[in-house]
Parts: C-alpha cells; sequence; structure tokens
C-alpha cells in the first residue's frame, strides 16, 4: 500500500531536540489519525526519495538550510517535487517546504527584504481560502507560530495565494487541488515556539529584535494547527476513493 511520506530537510537545534523531538515527530503528531501509514525520508542525510507510486501524499519540513544555497540533496528533492506536481500527488510544504514547492512551481525565493520574521504573529485569509479544502472552515484570522530570514518573493503563475500578513505577503498558497505551502509552522507547539527564540538571542538581539516581547507574545496557535491535520485528513480521503475506484476496475484494493 502506498505511504504518506514525511520528507525530514533538517533538523532541529540539538537542545531543542532533546527536549521536544525532531521535526519528524512534530510532523507526524500534527497530521492526526490517518489509516495510511506515515514514513520518514531523511532527505538532508542522503535517505533515497521514495518512489511516486508508493507515494499517497507527502509532508515537506522546514531546514535550517536556505533555498538558495541549492544544496544537492535540496536540488533533488526539487526535481522530485516537480514529478509529484504532475502526478497530483498531495504536497503539503512547510517553511522551507513552502519555498521549495514554489521554487519547483516556477516561483522564486530569496532572503526576505525586511529581515526575519519570529514569534507568534497573525495572519489573514485571502479570498481564494473559500473552497480550498484546507482552509475553508478556518477563521478569517487567526496567529501562527514563524521563523524564517527567506521568503517566496514571487508565487508560482498557477498559485492561488490563501494567507498573508503584513510582513510576509505569501503566507500560504495552494498549486491546482492538491499541493499547498504554507511559510508558517502548524507542527509547533508554544513550548517549541519559545525554545526557537530562546535558540536564536544573539542573533536576535544583534539585529535589535526584542526577545523578551517575543517570548511574552508566544501564545497557542490551534487554528493554524489545523492546516497540517486537515491536509492528513485530504490524504486519508483521496487515498479511500482510490481503493474503492481500483475495486471498481478488478484491482487488488492493497495496490495502490
Amino acid at each position: 500500500m502506498r505511504k504518506l511520506y514525511i520528507i525530514k530537510a533538517g533538523s532541529t537545534f540539538p537542545d531543542t531536540g532533546k527536549q521536544f523531538g525532531d521535526f519528524d515527530a512534530w510532523t507526524k503528531r500534527g497530521l492526526g489519525e490517518t489509516r495510511i501509514e506515515i514514513r520518514t525520508i531523511d532527505a538532508e542525510r542522503g535517505d533515497p526519495l521514495p518512489s511516486p507510486g508508493s507515494c499517497a501524499g507527502t509532508v515537506i519540513t522546514g531546514s535550517h538550510s536556505m533555498v538558495t544555497d541549492s544544496l544537492p540533496w535540496s536540488t533533488a528533492l526539487e526535481k522530485w517535487i516537480k514529478i509529484l506536481l504532475k502526478l497530483h500527488i498531495p504536497i503539503f510544504g512547510i517553511c522551507y517546504g513552502h519555498q521549495l514547492l514554489a521554487k519547483a512551481a516556477g516561483g522564486k525565493v530569496d532572503f526576505h527584504p525586511r529581515g526575519m520574521e519570529i514569534g507568534t504573529v497573525k495572519i489573514r485569509l485571502c479570498p481564494g481560502y473559500k473552497d480550498d479544502p484546507l482552509f475553508k472552515t478556518l477563521e478569517p484570522s487567526f496567529p501562527v507560530h514563524v521563523t524564517h530570514a527567506q521568503t517566496v518573493t514571487k508565487l508560482p503563475e498557477s498559485a492561488v495565494l490563501l494567507a498573508e500578513n503584513s510582513f510576509e505577503p505569501h503566507h500560504a498558497f495552494r498549486i491546482g487541488d492538491r499541493a499547498w505551502g504554507v511559510q508558517f509552522h502548524p507542527e509547533y507547539s508554544v513550548d517549541i515556539m519559545e525554545s526557537y527564540i530562546r535558540e536564536q538571542v544573539p542573533s536576535l538581539a544583534s539585529a535589535g529584535i526584542d526577545t523578551d516581547r517575543l517570548l511574552a507574545g508566544a501564545s497557542p496557535t490551534p487554528t493554524a494547527a489545523k492546516t497540517l491535520e486537515n491536509f492528513g485528513a485530504v490524504v486519508d480521503h483521496l487515498e479511500r476513493v482510490e481503493r474503492v475506484e481500483k475495486r471498481k476496475d478488478g484491482q487488488p484494493a492493497n495496490e495502490i
């Protein structure tokens, strides 16, 4: 049977990892209950990417790397994303994954002209959210956790903008009906967000950012978390539908 793959594009800070686990654990927890087996592939460490035929869907995590560095593992992942897009396999890109998805689809990525966005911030949904499978049931404005220095400077031509704020014009987008990118982190808890702020105090302070204010402003983001959970539900639903179609065609149900 096909699997839901978490493509791990990096690892968290060592101290954060000791306390809370790593990107793949947060992502798996955020996907919620699903009947599909979830498997982690560590792309940064050179794990072979799965064949598209074995993939029911994929979540591409964040990373401490930069998309513009075009590292070999990232370039290979970008090519793989292009294949999945052509095959209409569900994709959910988080932060780095969001940026790499945009680049794979013809968009542009670079450092944000205003520097780093970090902490718990509010975003607002754009008109395209009203018929979107992941966003249509969400509140029009809600808090999200963020930590990023790069941004999608230009969306792919085919993209539908789903969310923005005054700092980040492309907080979420969709390509077609099965590929999403979110610049925010729906997999973060408040504790993880606070840990990320503390880990970066020296660099943030040198940039004139008040870390005490950021820590005081950290708060739960349950609505943002729903985007990842909704993606898991969409993949689960599509897989069940395909099983039914396979049975109608007389094919074994587990050959998907």
